[in-house]
């Protein structure tokens, strides 16, 4: 397992829409973001900031699925 990339919340969704997730919408700071599957939703949501803290993204890859290694350097 190697480090994350330090990443943004824009960062972060251009990746999400890049597997497949669509925003479904914005409030405040934050960026909610929705993939449909055959037999469930999985939605996440994103905080709009410059840099996204460890544990944040973590949660973010935990919830979307998807291979930590998009995320790292």
């Amino acid at each position: 397992m190697g480090r994350f990339r330090v990443l943004s919340g824009r960062a972060v969704g251009k990746l999400l829409r890049e597997q497949g997730f669509v925003e479904v919408r914005r409030r405040g700071s934050h960026i909610v973001m929705q993939k449909r599957l055959t037999d469930t939703t999985i939605t996440v949501p994103i905080p709009d900031h410059k840099e996204l803290k460890p544990g944040t993204l973590a949660s973010i890859i935990r919830q979307s699925q998807l291979p930590r290694s998009l995320f790292e350097q």
